[in-house]
Formats: C-alpha cells, sequence, structure tokens
C-alpha cells in the first residue's frame, strides 16, 4: 500500500463532519491538487470520549459514501506503541508508531550493538547535503545511539507486530513528541538505522524548533524553521537513495493546523524540491463545531457556552495530557459570566483564529480546543445540538479547512 504524494490528517472528534471535510478536499482536486484523507483519532482521544476506532472507520466509511468520495482514503491508528496497537488493527491500515518515549531512555547493549551495526558503513563520510563537511565519526554515531537507539529498536518491534497482522500498511514514524529537536543529519541516521530494522517507513514526524500548539500559529523563527525544513527534506530524498526507503517517503507535520505563518513558505520548499507532505489537522474540525454552535444560536450557543463554562474550571484536568503542545495563560480566559452574556458571533470570534480580529483570545481557543472530553460527557445533549445546527457548522468546517488550511499549504494561494 503506498501512501499518495498529499496527504491530510483530518480529525473528527464525534465523527460529524466528515462529508464537510471531503468538500474542502473536493475543492481542492477541482483546483488540480490531489489530496488523500486520512482520518486519524489516537487511543488517548478514543479513551477521553469513550470510541473506539471501529467508530472511526464506521464513520470514515459513511463519510466517503455520503460524499460520492471515489478517490483513496485512509485510516489512521494515531500515536500508537505495543500497548495500544492491537485494537486498531482490524480497522486502520496507516499507523503512526511513537517512539517519542524511547528517545534518551537505557536501552540493552545488544539493541545498540544492533542499530550500530546498521550505521557502521557510514562512518568516514561526508554528507555536504546535510551542511556536514567533516566526516561522520565513531563518537557521533555513539552520540546518536546513546539518544536513539531504543526509539529505533522499539520502532521495529512494532512495526513487525503489525505486519504480522497486516501485510500491506502505510507506515509513519513519530519523534515530534520528543523534547529536543532532530538536526537533519539526526534525521537521515534514524531513517538509517529505522531502514536497518525492515521498517518501510513512508512518512516520518520529527520534533522541529519551534513550538508547535494546538490550534494556533507556529511559534518560533520562522527563517530558520524554513532552512531545517529545506535540509530535512534533503535528509529524506539521500536516505531514499542510500538504505532503499520507499521512494514516497515525505515528512510528516503533528499538530499542523493553524500554522499559516508556515504553510506558504512549506509549499514553496515543496514546489522546489517536488516533495510531498503529510499534515496532521489535530482538532480542527472540532472547534469549528463550537464555533458553528455558537453562531447558530440558540441551543447551540448555549451548549458551547456550557462546554467552556466547565472547561474553565476543570482546566488543569483538561490540559495535562496536552501540556506538552498548549500554552494557556489563565489571566487571559474569561469568566464565565463574562461568557454567558456573549452573543453567538462574541463567542465565534474570540474562538475563530484569526490574529487581526482583536476579539481572538489564543488562550480561550486553546482550552476550548483541549475540552473536548466535556462534550462527549454531554452525550445527547451535544450531538443533538450538532444535528440542530448541521449546515452552519458544515459551512465552518468546509471553510476553514479549505480556505485557510488547504489553500495557502497545497495550492499556494
Amino acid at each position: 500500500m503506498k501512501l499518495e504524494k498529499f496527504s491530510l490528517g483530518i480529525g473528527d472528534r464525534f465523527g460529524r463532519q466528515g462529508v464537510a471535510q471531503l468538500a474542502a478536499l473536493q475543492q481542492a482536486a477541482d483546483e488540480g491538487v490531489e489530496i488523500a484523507p486520512v482520518w486519524n483519532k489516537s487511543n488517548r482521544e478514543h479513551n477521553l470520549i469513550g470510541t473506539t476506532p471501529e467508530d472511526t472507520r464506521r464513520a470514515a466509511d459513511a463519510a466517503v459514501t455520503a460524499a460520492g468520495w471515489t478517490r483513496p482514503y485512509h485510516l489512521d491508528a494515531d500515536h500508537i506503541g505495543l500497548k495500544t496497537v492491537d485494537r486498531f488493527l482490524a480497522h486502520c491500515d496507516f499507523y503512526t508508531i511513537d517512539v517519542a518515549d524511547f528517545i534518551e531512555h537505557p536501552c540493552s547493549e545488544e539493541d545498540i550493538a544492533a542499530v550500530r551495526a546498521t550505521l557502521r558503513p557510514l562512518v568516514g563520510r561526508s554528507f555536504p547535503e546535510l551542511s556536514c563537511d567533516e566526516k561522520l565519526n565513531d563518537a557521533e554515531v555513539e552520540q546518536f545511539l546513546s539518544t536513539y537507539a531504543g526509539a529505533i529498536r522499539e520502532a521495529g518491534r512494532i512495526y513487525r507486530h503489525i505486519a504480522t497482522v497486516k501485510p500491506d500498511f502505510i507506515a509513519e514514524v513519530s519523534t515530534d513528541e520528543a523534547e529536543t529537536p532532530q538536526s537533519p543529519m539526526e534525521l537521515f541516521l534514524i531513517l538509517g538505522a529505522l531502514a536497518g530494522e525492515g521498517v518501510q517507513v513512508q512518512t516520518i514526524a520529527p520534533k522541529f524548533t519551534g513550538r508547535f500548539n494546538k490550534g494556533v500559529d507556529y511559534v518560533g523563527d520562522v527563517g530558520q524553521f524554513m532552512r531545517e525544513f529545506g535540509q530535512d527534506l534533503l535528509a529524506i530524498r539521500l536516505a531514499v537513495a542510500e538504505f532503499g526507503l520507499p521512494d514516497n517517503l515525505k515528512i510528516s507535520v503533528h499538530s499542523g493546523s493553524d500554522k499559516f505563518s508556515l504553510y506558504r513558505p512549506i509549499h514553496e520548499m515543496l514546489a522546489k524540491q517536488s516533495a510531498g507532505l503529510h499534515l496532521k489537522t489535530a482538532g480542527t474540525s472540532w472547534l469549528e463545531e463550537v464555533i458553528g454552535l455558537a453562531l447558530s444560536g440558540g441551543t447551540g450557543l448555549a451548549v458551547a457556552k456550557s462546554v467552556y463554562a466547565t472547561a474553565f474550571d476543570r482546566m488543569a484536568e483538561l490540559s495535562q495530557p496536552y501540556a506538552t503542545v498548549i500554552d494557556i495563560a489563565p489571566a487571559k480566559l474569561p469568566d464565565p459570566s463574562l461568557v454567558a452574556g456573549w452573543d453567538g458571533s462574541d463567542l465565534a470570534a474570540a474562538l475563530t483564529h484569526d490574529p487581526a480580529n482583536p476579539r481572538f483570545n489564543s488562550s480561550f481557543r486553546q482550552l476550548v480546543h483541549v475540552s473536548f472530553k466535556v462534550a462527549a460527557e454531554m452525550g445527547p445533549t451535544y450531538l443533538e445540538a450538532l444535528d440542530g445546527a448541521k449546515e452552519t457548522i458544515s459551512g465552518c468546517v468546509t471553510h476553514n479547512l479549505f480556505a485557510r488550511h488547504i489553500r495557502p499549504l497545497f495550492l499556494g494561494k
């Protein structure tokens, strides 16, 4: 199974926005760019709201049928490990193998020796494509092994476990939740070591310089990011040639929604190097649901306010699973008593990611972003509100995904 050149992770917390998301991808196709949808939902998210991988498969297949979608689509077992992968095996064809927890962790001498043997032929060579004019030496390899050998070996174990049940699947390896960004040379060595483990990785999600917080723009030096991103693309091209990895191997950007300052520069870099991309848009559709509820007024607005009021009181609990990818300033959060007096346009303006709008509140948006558990606890009350505001919400979802994400990133407009 081969992943398409461009693909988009379309997270959908409650399984209701697939048709609206496919409408955005259809608009892209109409403008000449084919983007494969990849439904993604992690074990953590399933546990938080009480759903299963089977629910996601059912929702994806139903959306494809309802939308008349005839192009490829996939279902991602997002951020899985050996302890969590089995529940996904019957339903997914894409596996994001997350080994961030094994980076910089002690591992056995056997594991270190296995990765060392794979990388030893590289010692004594230089890689000017990666701005490394000095020859790779044993000390650098040993430093790499002390950081990444455990993660590489774990990725191999997970990959082989999946392959015993799914002989044909798409593999992504994720190190994006590590504490330290990987350099282009480290990325090259990671890919070489993965090849040594037999992992036919089609997309790699590195940890980048800067902050990729949920639902808000990139925080960091855009120029520095783009220099490193360009070198990462070269590292991938070099790894494909050097290690015989799949020729469609590409970068995956996690927490990729709303990184507006990066989209057009990334588009230009991809065009320059004729490279593909996988972008995960995290919980964008969930935020658009809340925005659509607010704009619909009445019951929808009341539900949106209730979600925020509860989230405000439970901020520490709801934020904890996402502590590394959010920056909420509590002092900037409006008191729920104030929000209770807002109309739909007030709430939507505070929540919609429009930095030019003085009413936009980044902390408000990030708190709501991690508060879908509250909506799940509302049960039928929340789902019935979605049904009542379906048309408004669908418009929000499609417009946000196409106009604000797909258009600048994949079309360069």
